[in-house]
């Protein structure tokens, strides 16, 4: 009997020359999937070619300072962020061709723009004067800020990827449109921790009208550990529940203290890798030490009257009187060593059209003014008192907004709509030129013409100043090494001293 004869039609088959040859190329190449899927375990290099950098973090203290990758000036970074989307051809970016063509339906602009058809070009509500030694041109809507021009580093040529404030919120805050992602601030206390150990690492001072557009998203861990986000507090509403009840003696107090920590310690070595665990723990303790060290932060009363009158917190509207509390605050937590601080400058998740934040599609010389009249003396008076103080001597101030405003009107003749295409922000203090501008929108202000700049190099550049790499801080997470600039961005080397 022939032995073939033996064989399966199956078996067969795999003896034939023709398909034995096509088998093992499909084996050969799904072995070659197999390794590639499998080298982020044996190699888990990220997109940029490097290999990640992950912090070494202690669960049970996770705010211990850790070292930067390299280097840098910057050791803190106080972001102020105006939800909304200031409008730069009325602030900061001069174009004096809107005045040749004002009232002109130009051959520009488009047939629908945000929030429907457009109408004529509008030259600038405010004028705009030379400031300090560079003669930087800016508007009198903000002149205390204006008057500071020669400490600024702005940049023209900004673009981002979407036109809606929530996504526009969440891209410049979080590197995402989407959310559920780590906020630039909660990326850079799980790189560097803090130095200040009896106060959040990441403080975000919201607005005294509320939250912003995208709410806590703009301040949160995403998918970092639950202890890197970021703990909101201002002026007028400190954190809850830090008193201790009357009733209680301090040594009974610490008496009660010390036992927690005992049993807490003991809770960890049973699940030494639950991070939200760890993070809970590390939040009460926290809340521990706050009770004597926030009512001393939060007490305003013990700063001189000159800087009451410098900041305005007794003058003006009682919006304007509370965010300059807000801006001695800032300064206070930066003075004691907290990480990040973010101060946001305008809130309402519903919208507002102006009333709560800068987002003014009608009337804009009225609520472009009443923001301003809120902003502009507590915020001047923000970063000229860091610097007498040499705080700009190792803290970053980043000045942002998601997002610009058309060069043009709406139809309805008195708001102008979103841009997307070319808006600006600055940046000042440690590691940065002063009194320079970098990039350029076109002549009206509506696309950028000159070094383009994505949301995600100007977060790359804003972590290289604080020492970090953002190609290689990342986070293992879902299969993926994420991190706050995903795979772009570049850091913008000529804005750096």
């Amino acid at each position: 009997m022939n032995e073939a004869e033996n064989i399966s039609p199956m078996g067969q088959r795999l003896l034939d020359r023709r398909h034995f040859v096509k088998n093992t190329a499909g084996a050969l190449g799904g072995l070659g999937l197999a390794q590639l899927l499998s080298a982020k375990e044996e190699d888990p290099t990220a997109f940029s070619g490097k290999l990640p950098i992950r912090p070494d973090t202690d669960p049970n203290n996770p705010y211990s300072p850790r070292a930067s990758h390299f280097d840098a000036a910057a050791k803190q970074v106080l972001v102020i962020y105006c939800p909304g989307a200031v409008s730069h051809v009325d602030t900061f970016d001069y174009k004096p061709a809107l005045e040749k063509i004002h009232g002109q339906k130009a051959p520009f602009i488009p047939e629908v723009t945000f929030e429907g058809p457009p109408g004529n070009v509008a030259k600038p509500f405010w004028e705009f004067k030379p400031r300090g030694e560079s003669g930087k041109m800016t508007s009198e809507l903000l002149p205390n800020m204006g008057a500071l021009a020669d400490d600024f580093c702005f940049i023209h040529s900004l673009t981002t990827q979407t036109s809606a404030h929530p996504q526009g919120e969440n891209f410049m805050n979080t590197g995402f449109t989407m959310e559920g992602f780590p906020s630039f601030g909660s990326w850079v206390t799980y790189a560097l921790g803090s130095s200040c150990q009896d106060l959040p690492a990441f403080v975000a001072i919201n607005d005294p009208r509320g939250l912003a557009r995208s709410g806590k998203n703009n301040f949160g861990n995403g998918f970092l550990p639950a202890a890197f986000q970021g703990t909101d507090f201002n002026a007028k509403n400190p954190p809850a529940n830090l008193r201790r009840p009357a009733g209680l003696s301090a040594a009974d107090d610490k008496k009660t203290v010390d036992l927690l920590k005992r049993l807490n310690a003991g809770h960890m070595e049973k699940f030494p890798g639950d991070a939200d665990l760890a993070a809970r723990i590390a939040s009460y303790e926290l809340a521990g030490q706050m009770q004597t060290s926030v009512p001393d932060m939060m007490d305003l009363a013990g700063e001189p009257e000159s800087i009451h009158k410098e900041y305005g917190t007794d003058s003006g509207t009682e919006l304007k009187r509370e965010y300059a509390k807000n801006c001695i605050l800032a300064r206070r937590l930066i003075e004691k060593g907290v990480r990040v601080v973010q101060l946001f400058n305008g809130s309402d998740p519903s919208g507002g059209n102006g009333i709560t934040n800068w987002d003014s599609h009608s009337d804009i010389k009225k609520t472009h003014a009443m923001q301003a009249e809120i902003m502009d003396q507590p915020t001047a008076a923000l970063i000229h008192d860091m610097k007498r103080r040499g705080l700009l001597d190792n803290t970053l101030i980043v000045w942002a907004t998601e997002f610009g405003r058309m060069p043009f009107l709406q139809g309805n003749g008195t708001g102008r709509d979103h841009n997307p295409d070319s808006f600006t922000c600055f940046l000042a203090g440690a590691g940065v030129k002063h009194g320079f501008s970098y990039g350029q929108s076109d002549e009206f202000g509506f696309k950028t013409a000159e070094n383009p700049i994505e949301v995600y190099d100007f977060n790359a550049t804003i972590m290289h100043l604080m020492g970090l790499d953002h190609e290689r801080l990342s986070f293992y997470h879902n299969g993926l090494e994420r991190r706050l600039t995903n795979v772009h961005g570049h850091v913008i080397k000529d804005v750096l001293a």
